[in-house]
């Protein structure tokens, strides 16, 4: 990026996948970024940690900083040599005032790119289920402030030609003028029993709809106790919703699902729930961590040619294996000729990325499942390798050896609690805001429980749903709940469980 440049980036309706590629390539090289309301975190979290961050959020009735103040920051900061991003919401000539601060960098010499992002007149009555145009019903569309300059005194909108000239009206920033808007258009001859659409937080999870018409949506809104931000949508396309809408009927639509894996791990888990529609909360009650002391594995890496078989129960193993492999100016030819089991796909899919191929996957992905298959595989006197984490349970170990194996447990990394995400995460537990709660070992039921200290029984009163039957039995252990436990012990298999489960309790809650 150039320095000494302003940069004028959309940054979408308020999904951050939204945001175009040029857009993310701006905000990863920018010196400073200065940004408005409703700016996702996870959007600025692209930025350089370097990067200078600069909140200039306005409210209709709180600005952080005035528009002719944010103007002067732009061009002193793009006078001091600094690649400058000035982060809109939606797209920044799109009612939002981009042009004026294209205008002031322009007066002033100062170099400028615009950026244009995914408009919320469009994207928000999209995922409604609401095509702003539509062959046989709209052929023209109005995009228009429900904000006006306050100071100007009399409307500069000729409301005339708004109600009686388009098809289909798409407000921005209207909700606290819903009265004056719909007023107005009934007033210049828009049919009372005209649709209409408000669509609150669009294109996040949390996005809400209601549906009416001219005559009742105030009302509607009113019941609903609606607030911005809210996109207004007027005309017959909106008819169009109950068939079309396919955002907000995704199975975990609107229920927020706790994630404590590893953040490592978290994000594989936290994409497949949303996906579900879920809106994913973060909070890992485990990091994992290198073990201390590497001379136990160490000592199986150098004599790796004396064992049969090396079995991985985990991605973490495996990488830390493989990390520790490489540590020694070693590789994948260092375990040519052993054989390599791996618990499930995931694992499987570690050892691919490292040019190994699992010789064997059991058909049940637990400890359980591993010797049940070694029975048929003749490990008796053979030695068999198992890195794992520090302090594991001692089943596998113990049901390999009553085969006859001569088995050599030693830790490849370990778990430690995650102490500062869980404090970040507690207060949304305590205060009842979350729906779904996740575990994907036993580990993060013990670091959970134990940082919740005396309140932890408040997880029962959310849906707990475990990995499999393994991380279910310390959940049960320790007095949790647990509802869900995945048939099949992999990611993939607990989203699925999730979502079989819910449908399973909204169907008894119809049907009961």
């Amino acid at each position: 990026m150039t320095r000494g440049k302003v940069y004028l980036v959309g940054a979408g309706p308020g999904d951050p996948k939204l945001v175009t590629v040029r857009g993310l390539e701006c905000i990863k090289g920018a010196d400073v970024i200065i940004y408005d309301r409703l700016i996702d975190d996870r959007l600025l979290a692209e930025a350089r940690p370097d990067a200078e961050m600069v909140y200039v959020g306005k409210t209709s009735r709180r600005h952080t900083m005035k528009q002719s103040e944010i103007n002067k920051l732009l061009v002193r900061k793009a006078g001091e040599g600094k690649a400058v991003v000035r982060l809109k919401g939606g797209d920044p000539f799109v009612l939002g005032r981009g042009g004026e601060e294209a205008e002031e960098l322009a007066d002033r010499g100062i170099p400028f790119e615009v950026v244009p992002g995914v408009s919320a007149a469009m994207a928000v009555p999209a995922y409604a289920g609401i095509p702003v145009t539509h062959r046989g019903l709209a052929s023209s569309l109005g995009v228009i402030t429900g904000h006006e300059d306050p100071t100007k005194g009399d409307s500069a909108i000729a409301w005339d030609k708004v109600a009686a000239g388009m098809d289909t009206l798409v407000f921005l920033m209207g909700v606290e003028n819903l009265a004056e808007i719909i007023g107005q258009l009934v007033k210049k001859g828009r049919p009372p029993a005209t649709p209409v659409a408000l669509i609150q937080n669009g294109t996040g999870p949390r996005q809400r709809t209601i549906v009416g018409t001219l005559a009742d949506i105030a009302d509607r809104a009113k019941e609903a106790d609606f607030s911005p931000p809210a996109v207004i949508v007027v005309g017959e396309v909106v008819g169009l919703r109950p068939k079309l809408r396919w955002f907000d009927t995704r199975p975990l639509f609107g229920k927020r699902v706790l994630v404590t894996r590893a953040r490592s791990q978290a994000s594989v888990l936290s994409q497949m729930l949303a996906d579900e529609g879920a809106e994913v909360i973060e909070m890992p009650a485990i990091e994992i961590e290198p073990v201390t002391d590497w001379r136990e594995l160490d000592r199986a890496i150098s004599g790796l040619s004396g064992y049969q078989w090396v079995i991985f129960t985990s991605v973490n193993a495996v990488e830390a294996f493989m990390g520790r492999l490489h540590a020694h100016n070693l590789d994948a030819r260092a375990l040519g000729g052993i054989r390599i089991c791996a618990i499930g796909p995931a694992t499987a899919a570690a050892l691919k990325a490292h040019g190994l191929e699992a010789d064997w996957l059991p058909q049940e992905y637990t400890a359980e499942g591993i010797i049940a298959g070694f029975k048929d595989r003749a490990i008796s006197g053979g030695r068999v390798l198992l890195p794992r984490v520090q302090m594991a349970p001692q089943g596998l170990v113990e049901g390999l050896s009553g085969l006859g194996a001569a088995v050599e447990q030693v830790a490849a990394y370990r778990t430690v609690p995650a102490t500062e995400a869980l404090s970040r995460g507690k207060k949304v537990l305590l205060d009842g805001e979350v729906d779904i709660v996740t575990f994907t070992s036993s580990s993060t039921v013990r670091n959970l429980v134990s940082a919740l200290g005396a309140d932890w029984p408040r997880l029962n009163e959310a849906t707990i749903a475990c990995i499999g039957p393994v991380t279910a039995a310390t959940a049960a252990e320790l007095g949790l709940k647990v509802d869900i436990a995945a048939r099949e012990h992999t990611i993939p298999g607990l989203v699925a469980a999730i979502v079989e489960g819910l449908d399973k309790s909204q169907e008894g809650a119809r049907y009961g």
